[in-house]
């Protein structure tokens, strides 16, 4: 596996990473084995935003006996309220999720202390002007988190932390379509309605981004490569073309200041299939060919299961609930397996009450309610 330098961190990551978003899906040992089976194939830095318990022990299971060998990204101030996610700023909550975190991790310190979900100018001027971004200062002062980072999904926020000279790193998402598109300050407007056929390169913004991180040191780790995995089906790509998980890997490792990707995982074969990038052909890597003859059509509204639009007053699991809809109209009828797994879940579709605050929190510009009014009539609950 080959390491990457880590912008002014100094860490050797590996250039395939493990995105943990979807362990509490499977049976603790199972997720368990995956991520250490993804350390035997030379994978060393794994993501943690994810607040609930389960992930979080999931993780401190896998990594206990060489915590050394682990770069642990730990958000700050992802929190678990009611046994839902909350992003906040409140330092009642932001505090004792942090030591939840520490103790769940079984460590004492945690790798990249990342600033959570940063995308509005807003919020970024808030942080900066509060007790929140003192408490980060204390974290590193006495040790317990090595490094201070922030995830974004928008570049012009991300410019301001790098050009800060506080934030050392960024987790940020990259591929080829989200590149394409231009951001706002708005983040109901960062995907554009269509692709404009002038759209060849890369969004101004977006070049900007990557070539301030290479002039301030800040390396880059990579979230949503795959794009929710809508890249690798042609009828559900931006681009009209399905690219491979090698293609989408190389594209991110290719943007300038990037160190790592963080890829999402449930299975050992899917590891196999990330990590074949390491001894994989330049054809096998091309993207360049694929997109360059592509049909472009709009990204908008199309949801990645990031799980940002939580939480839901209703309980809703969205992020999951849109994944089912999506898999089940891909198919000229509704799978029996994707029904039944939709039917397991403790909320359904028909209990969303309309009040449109998760279509807020969207980066994406989803339009939720009337996915799940959708999800509803197709699974009939």
């Amino acid at each position: 596996m080959r390491k990457r330098r880590l912008g002014k961190t100094n860490l050797m990551v590996s250039e395939i990473g493990f995105g943990g978003e979807w362990l509490e899906r499977h049976p603790e040992d199972e997720s368990v084995e995956v991520i250490r089976y993804a350390g035997e194939k030379g994978i060393n830095v794994i993501d943690c935003w994810m607040p609930d318990p389960k992930s979080r022990d999931i993780i401190g299971k896998a990594i206990c006996e060489n915590r050394g060998q682990w770069y642990v990204q730990g958000h700050i101030g992802s929190t678990w309220q009611n046994g839902q996610y909350v992003r906040t700023r409140d330092m009642q909550h932001v505090k004792p999720a942090f030591e939840d975190l520490l103790v769940r991790l079984r460590t004492d310190y945690i790798d990249l202390g990342m600033i959570h979900f940063v995308d509005s100018l807003e919020d970024w001027n808030h942080i900066m002007e509060s007790e929140f971004i003192d408490y980060v200062k204390e974290l590193k002062e006495t040790g317990k988190i090595r490094h201070i980072g922030m995830s974004s999904h928008n570049p012009q926020i991300a410019k301001l932390a790098v050009e800060s000279g506080l934030v050392e790193m960024i987790l940020f998402s990259i591929n080829p379509a989200f590149d394409m598109l231009p951001a706002s300050y708005d983040l109901d407007a960062m995907l554009a309605e269509k692709y404009d056929p002038d759209l060849t390169g890369i969004d101004s913004d977006r070049a900007e981004l990557y070539r301030r991180c290479e002039q301030y040191d800040v390396g880059i780790t990579v979230m949503k490569g795959f794009a929710g995995g809508r890249l690798f089906d042609e009828k559900r790509s931006p681009f009209g073309v399905r690219l491979t998980p090698v293609q989408c890997i190389h594209y991110a490792l290719t943007r300038p200041a990037v160190s790592s990707i963080l890829c999402g995982y449930d299975t050992k074969e899917q590891v196999d299939d990330a990590v074949a990038y390491e001894y994989a052909s330049e054809e096998a890597k091309d993207y360049a060919s694929v997109i360059a003859n592509a049909p472009f059509h709009s990204y908008r509204g199309e949801c990645t299961y990031c799980g940002h639009c939580k939480p839901c007053v209703s309980k809703l699991d969205i992020a999951m609930i849109n994944k089912y809809y999506d898999l089940a109209t891909m198919q000229p009828e509704v799978p029996a397996t994707v029904k039944s797994h939709y039917e397991l879940l403790e909320h359904r579709a028909s209990e969303c009450i309309s009040c449109h605050a998760c279509e807020a929190r969207c980066p994406f510009g989803v339009p939720i309610a009337e996915r799940m009014k959708k999800a509803a009539e197709l699974f009939g609950c």
